[in-house]
């Protein structure tokens, strides 16, 4: 049972808000939604109080409390437990941290994400120019068919070696792919080790971290130098055997409604990327 002790609470318009937000999400679960039987004499499609309670491990009376806007404020745990309970989105989880008056550090966004589909159609239909999308952690949830030919196959790899950093340090492929390897591995760790220095306290980048410590012996050297890079554009000059050596220009765009994920687009010039479309239609 999370434990759920008053302490005094936030903002008379804040408590309001919170009751209107956790009301409006019950209403639009079912049951089915979180695996609980439908049951009988139930007048609203929406999770009952109790039900929510339930999901959430604290009492029926206490959620009721919050629903109601009384002068309560529920710890980082409940609030935790109670966006899990009702399905709540990384932009809804982080406005019900902020109404309850709680910092969302960096463990209670470590949700899995998810790519809207209208930027996984986006990824594809940049074919025959690579494209890809990188999560916050670096992991690639998204690649168009001649990025998986250019670098690798994402899909084909390990749940979680489907990873840009790793495969970059631990993949001997990937030396071939990148002319000037030994640079653009330096950059990409300090890129890398900046986006982790905004999540010090991220289970997910400290496993990955101790990973590539004892995989990669450029890692254990160059970590302790601390170099830390902006995220940026410029050019790369990438190798495939069907290619010969190109030079790409590297753009980075933020998804607007995951700020976390980025899409990488590469691009280059005409001679290449006809090469590059017979690429795609090979591949399929």
């Amino acid at each position: 049972m999370v434990s759920a002790a008053a302490r005094p609470g936030t903002h008379s318009g804040s408590r309001s808000e919170l009751a209107d937000l956790l009301r409006s999400r019950r209403d639009r679960l079912t049951p089915a939604d979180v695996g609980l039987p439908a049951g009988t004499r139930r007048r609203t499609a929406g999770l009952r109080r109790e039900e929510v309670a339930q999901l959430a491990g604290v009492s029926t009376t206490y959620y009721t409390f919050l629903e109601q806007g009384r002068d309560v404020r529920p710890s980082r745990q409940v609030v935790t437990a109670l966006a899990s309970a009702l399905r709540l989105s990384s932009a809804e989880r982080a406005h019900l941290f902020q109404l309850a008056g709680i910092t969302l550090a960096a463990e209670d966004q470590a949700v899995a994400e998810t790519v809207a589909p209208v930027v996984s159609t986006l990824v594809g239909r940049l074919d025959p120019f690579p494209a890809y999308l990188k999560g916050r952690r670096w992991d690639v949830l998204a690649a168009n068919r001649t990025a998986r030919a250019l670098f690798t196959d994402w899909s084909a790899r390990d749940s979680g070696d489907r990873n840009q950093v790793w495969w970059m340090f631990t993949d001997p492929e990937a030396r071939k792919v990148y002319v000037h390897w030994e640079k653009e591995a330096a950059d990409m760790l300090g890129r890398f080790r900046a986006a982790a220095g905004r999540r010090p306290d991220d289970p997910d980048f400290t496993e990955l971290i101790e990973r590539l410590h004892q995989a990669s012996p450029e890692v254990r050297s160059w970590w302790p130098r601390y170099d830390v890079q902006p995220i940026g554009g410029g050019t790369k000059h990438l190798h495939h055997p069907a290619l010969g050596d190109v030079a790409f220009q590297h753009t980075v765009l933020q998804v607007a409604d995951q700020p976390e994920q980025v899409l990488v687009y590469l691009t280059t010039d005409d001679v290449a990327a006809a090469k590059l479309a017979a690429l795609a239609a090979e591949i399929g």
